[in-house]
């Protein structure tokens, strides 16, 4: 039952334009709005980097290009892994799944316009975490769930068949 992964991917990416798209006409560049004061802010940034924004200041000409390479590359492997996987809801397959969706959701702002739209924005204190999305939260999210999977998985002792 592949389709279940594929639809929640799907759902994945659907939330992840819509935020993005909302953010973008609502809220100008570099404004925020204050959901819980000094703690949760709304912002819309433009990230030309990576996820939480490593290598947005690099200057390399090659950097979108590895970018969109690395995500289609991740894609192809998730997918396969996906495709492969026989559990249907399984924790690996869930994970897997918004892996995919937030993938792709970043893969189509870099392929459109060149940059992600990041709006989520948390500080504890004085420390501020790079803002993300919902394609960046899924992928960490998702790729909790792996590793949940792999660290906490009780294995299957072979049986023993009978003389």
């Amino acid at each position: 039952m592949r389709k279940y992964h594929f639809l929640i991917a799907l759902f994945i990416v659907l939330l992840d334009r819509a935020t993005k798209l909302l953010v973008a006409k609502d809220i100008a560049l570099h404004n925020s709005i204050q959901i819980i004061p000094r703690f949760f802010y709304i912002t819309h940034l433009e990230n030309r980097g990576a996820a939480f924004g490593l290598f947005a200041d690099s200057h390399s000409q090659w950097k979108a290009s590895l970018l969109v390479l690395f995500s289609i590359v991740a894609l192809v492997i998730v997918s396969a892994m996906l495709w492969r996987s026989r559990h249907t809801m399984a924790t690996t397959g869930i994970g897997l799944a918004m892996i995919m969706g937030g993938a792709i959701g970043n893969l189509w702002d870099r392929l459109v316009s060149g940059k992600v739209v990041d709006f989520l924005l948390f500080y504890l204190g004085s420390y501020e975490w790079p803002a993300f999305n919902v394609a960046d939260s899924a992928i960490v999210i998702g790729a909790g769930l792996l590793l949940v999977e792999i660290l906490f998985a009780k294995s299957v002792a072979p049986q023993k068949s009978a003389p």
